[in-house]
């Protein structure tokens, strides 16, 4: 067993990790009869996206000898309905140092982002826009 989600009432839920014991609460959005004091399910598939592909990279990294401590991803949930859904994902990689890397050590990175495995995992209706911000000195 990877969880165990209780739900509390009032349209929320904690889940707990079971190796760790770590608690997420998650709670309905103010569009869906929530109170939206915490993340909802929706938008823990969007911090899902994020850190799976913050995580990858950084693995990936340390294979290369690259540092990205300090990266940070905005990412945008845009909902549909009918039926409601996670319509598009918009997701921005900040890379917070100046990196010297060439062209085929960004592409690397980047794939290796955007074939993560929650990126993978997403339905194809799923809309993923995914961009990449380097603060580095081109090669």
């Amino acid at each position: 067993m990877t969880s165990q989600i209780i739900y509390k009432g009032e349209l929320r839920t904690t889940a707990t990790h079971i190796q760790s014991g770590t608690v997420i609460e998650t709670d309905a959005p103010t569009d869906n009869q929530g109170k939206g004091e915490r993340f909802s399910p929706t938008d823990l598939v969007a911090v899902a996206l994020a850190t799976c592909m913050a995580t990858t990279m950084a693995i990936k990294s340390r294979t290369m000898n690259i540092e990205l401590e300090g990266t940070t991803i905005e990412i945008t949930k845009v909902m549909a309905s009918d039926p409601r859904r996670i319509s598009q994902l918009a997701v921005t990689v900040k890379f917070a140092k100046a990196l010297t890397l060439d062209k085929k050590e960004r592409d690397i990175l980047e794939h290796t982002a955007l074939t993560c495995p929650v990126a993978r995992s997403l339905h194809p209706d799923v809309r993923q826009e995914i961009g990449f911000e380097w603060n580095e000195n081109h090669n």
